[in-house]
């Protein structure tokens, strides 16, 4: 039997369809899907199912000190149980092995770990392995035939990220947590990639903070010509003789405000009329296609997560690329021949085909040998069908990306016209694009045109419509998702498959809120502390040398045991300074801590109000000044609470936000929610107790901000139904001929939502979940894509997702962070 072990389940599963003529069969074994034809078994791990971890006498935070994990050995065990049991028992009847995980630094470590489990129980069965760069039906095919081996150099590097990260990550993260009392699932994290990203978010922040603004002046007026007005802006000639438009004198600005709002024409001195080439782009690598997926709102995560599942799926090349050249085999024309029968699709591609010159695409300043850049592949999926609208978005952008590379330049016309009015000069620019070139077929890019006339010098044109614009200068922008990530390229920090998980890990650990990323309190005063006592912690630097010490490993330049003891010495010289300051450390973190879950002032003793945690897990806000002060708010049961910087005109508390993925929603002030709580209008008679007790069905809306109907008699009696949570409430006079209960209608938007009978529509809600396959699908926020990549991570049921650890399964599934497993659990 010949065995084939995958990165996943959905590659081994595309995989036995291509070398199949999709006629494998699949069976379970220990809930793993193998598929089978003809001899061949293919079997899809769940990425790394083998992890590395400290002895299990190092568990015990408080009876190891942190240092000592500088040391310690590392240990590899299953993480996958079930995964790794299957591949001995495959691996013990197999006859030949073939390795085709991922063609990547971490698909060669997943490899690796593949062939160690198979070595284990079968010392002589031969062990090739296949690469590619797509999963399709000629590059399957291909790789299969040209079988190579596994580059153990390359996994070595992938090794040595893994205990590097383990080291730096436990030892400092279990420092920092015990100095400030953090435990338990607050506890606070450090990295050696994500803090010194967390240091350029933290410094940005910090230059918004200082920035002090300073006031100037514009000024703008009409100039017209044949009863066509155009706009034009003051200018004047600095010290340097550039032309300058803020005004920094008030009374400067005022003086020409006058003059010109004074003056009826304006003399033409100047016209200046150029073409301008606007080249094609160059072709996506990974930073890039993050960069333009963040452009139509996708964030860093959740583009890579498509991304690879349309790569899985076969319909565009390997994400995970610094490559900006295409392969020299490439052939542009049988390309776009493949779409030109597409209906959204075909039109571009037949426009391009039909081009005079020849296709030759771009080529940017990166070419490596590992993987071409991202493009479709030519196999194309069917919108709503084998991809949903989220994902149809990202590949299209791939393909019309791939039509801009072989596209002709665009072509722009540009117009400068001086003119002079009372000794004031004023300027227009305009600009008209002549020929749109490869903007027609990638239609991403600001097209907009400024429409100025053709004018000659010495003409004489009317001024009309002044205006003087008081302004102030702007702090620097915070770094929006790509623009953080080319940011970390330029400076070493990550690597193209890392960079994107390591923001989700710093919006996980609370470090980070919002989009642009905005840093926590917490998150000030990590890198703050780290500064004040052990600088490198938060060093570029040193960060980019290790990569570039992972690099050397890959190219065998260096060794595993070389680098990852250079990094123990790195840390080593860190703890040195960490502890003769623990206490200060300690005290930063504390205080910090507070100042993020701080709301406002509590109406009852004056104190803060604070979001607190319930022993449970759930989210409530309450006084600081407990146990002599017991003033508490219910906050929602879904998502995680977000303190938003506007306050409340009333209470003077901060707002909040419940993050909860899709189902994220604003609260608002808390104490507003709760004194909107209370009974609305009462719609009949309750259906378990009416009869007996009198009982009456009401709308409800709780301190929760929670709107339900339920019961009068509650507690004595807990009937209720869900309600929306925003929107009015219409209490309509249609009444249900089964319940005898006014139909309700919810005005939130445009389009009326006429929700009808409560109890009847409680059951149609019901029926839909029963028929909607896996009972997952019944937690909002998992659909059937999620049912599947949790099934991947051996979540099937939701025993299995209560009981599973959300750190775990966050880095095994992709798309899916920890807080939303953990919403998910509440919900269960």
């Amino acid at each position: 039997m010949e065995l084939i072990i995958t990165e996943k389940d959905n590659a081994a599963r595309r995989i036995a369809d291509i070398l199949s003529g999709e006629s494998a069969t699949a069976t379970r074994e220990n809930g793993v899907n193998v598929y089978e034809w003809g001899g061949k078994r293919c079997v899809g791990l769940s990425g790394h199912v083998v992890g590395v971890d400290f002895p299990p006498e190092y568990s015990d935070w408080r009876d190891v000190e942190p240092v000592e994990l500088v040391d310690a050995s590392i240990e590899k065990t299953p993480t996958k149980e079930n995964i790794v049991a299957t591949l001995r028992i495959l691996s013990r009847q197999a006859e030949r092995v073939i390795i085709a995980t991922d063609y990547d630094r971490e698909g060669e470590l997943i490899g690796k770990e593949a062939y160690e489990i198979v070595r284990d129980v079968n010392e002589d069965v031969p062990i090739d392995r296949v690469r590619f760069s797509s999963i399709t039906k000629n590059e399957v095919q291909r790789a299969f035939d040209e079988p190579d081996e596994i580059d153990f150099d390359l996994a070595a590097a992938g090794e040595a990220r893994q205990i590097i990260d383990l080291v730096w990550g436990a030892a400092l993260t279990r420092f920092l947590s015990l100095s400030a009392g953090q435990l338990g699932n607050d506890f606070i994290s450090v990295g050696r990639v994500q803090s010194p990203t967390l240091k350029l978010i933290v410094d940005r922040e910090r230059e918004i903070q200082a920035f002090d603004p300073d006031d100037y002046w514009e000024l703008f007026a009409d100039l017209t010509k044949d009863d066509e007005p155009f706009e034009a802006q003051y200018f004047y000639l600095d010290e340097d003789d550039n032309e300058a438009e803020r005004v920094w004198d008030e009374g400067a600005a005022t003086e020409a405000y006058e003059t010109l709002s004074g003056a009826s024409q304006a003399t033409v001195t100047e016209v200046n009329g150029r073409t301008r080439t606007d080249s094609p782009p160059t072709p996506f690598n990974t930073t890039q296609f993050i960069r333009a997926a963040g452009a139509i709102g996708f964030s860093a995560k959740r583009a890579m997560s498509i991304a690879e599942d349309l790569y899985t799926d076969g319909f565009i090349t390997y994400p995970r690329t610094d490559n900006t050249v295409y392969p020299d085999d490439l052939e542009p024309e049988d390309l776009l021949e493949s779409f030109v029968e597409h209906p959204e699709l075909g039109e571009s591609a037949q426009s391009l085909l039909e081009s005079d010159d020849d296709l030759v695409p771009t080529e940017g300043d990166e070419e490596t040998t590992d993987h071409p850049p991202i493009y479709p592949t030519g196999e194309i999926p069917t919108r709503g069908s084998d991809v949903n609208e989220d994902e149809w978005r990202v590949y299209e952008l791939v393909v019309r990306r791939y039509y801009a590379t072989v596209a002709e330049p665009a072509i722009w016309e540009h117009l400068k016209v001086v003119a002079e009015a009372d000794g004031c000069l004023l300027k227009a620019n305009g600009k008209r694009l002549v020929d749109p070139g490869y903007h027609e077929v990638y239609p991403y890019f600001s097209t907009s045109e400024n429409y100025v006339p053709a004018v000659d010098e010495g003409e004489e044109l009317a001024v009309s419509d002044v205006e003087l614009e008081a302004k102030q200068t702007q702090p620097p922008r915070r770094y929006g998702q790509s623009r953080l990530i080319e940011t970390m390229e330029d400076l070493g920090i990550g690597t193209k498959s890392t960079r994107h998980n390591t923001l989700e890990k710093l919006y996980d650990r609370g470090y980070i809120e919002s989009d642009p990323p905005r840093p926590t309190q917490l998150a000030m005063a990590v890198v703050d502390a780290a500064e004040q006592y052990a600088d490198q912690v938060v060093s570029e630097e040193m960060t980019a040398q290790l990569e570039a010490d992972m690099d050397a490993i890959a190219t065998g330049e260096a060794t595993l045991e070389d680098v990852t003891d250079e990094s123990r010495e790195m840390l080593e010289a860190v703890f040195e300074q960490l502890e003769a300051s623990r206490e200060e450390v300690g005290d930063h973190l504390r205080k910090s801590l507070k100042a993020d879950k701080q709301l406002g002032p509590c109406p009852e003793c004056g104190e803060s109000l604070l979001v607190r945690r319930s022993r449970y897990g759930s989210y409530f806000v309450g006084c600081d000044g407990y146990p002599d002060c017991e003033f508490t708010l219910q906050l929602p049961s879904t998502g995680k609470p977000l303190i938003l910087e506007e306050t409340c005109d009333e209470h003077d508390l901060h707002e909040v936000k419940m993050l909860a993925g899709r189902q994220t929603f604003v609260h608002g002030c808390p104490l507003c929610r709760a004194e909107e709580a209370g009974e609305g209008p009462v719609l009949g008679a309750c259906p378990e107790c009416g009869d007996d007790e009198g009982g009456e069905l009401a709308i409800k809306t709780l301190q929760s901000g929670s709107r339900l109907v339920g019961c009068t008699r509650y507690p004595d009696c807990e009937y209720s139904l869900p309600l929306p949570r925003r929107g009015e409430i219409e209490v309509t006079d249609e009444v249900c001929d089964e319940h005898h209960l006014p139909e309700l209608v919810i005005h939130n938007g445009d389009e009326p939502w006429e929700l009808g009978c409560p109890i009847c529509n409680y059951r149609e809600f019901q029926a839909r979940e029963a028929d909607s396959g896996s009972d997952l699908e019944a937690i909002d926020g998992i659909g059937a894509k999620t049912v599947e990549k949790l099934a991947d991570a051996g979540i099937e049921s939701i025993d299995d997702l209560t009981d599973a650890d959300p750190e775990t399964v966050a880095d095994s599934v992709d798309g899916i962070s920890a807080d939303r497993i953990r919403t998910w659990q509440t919900a269960t």
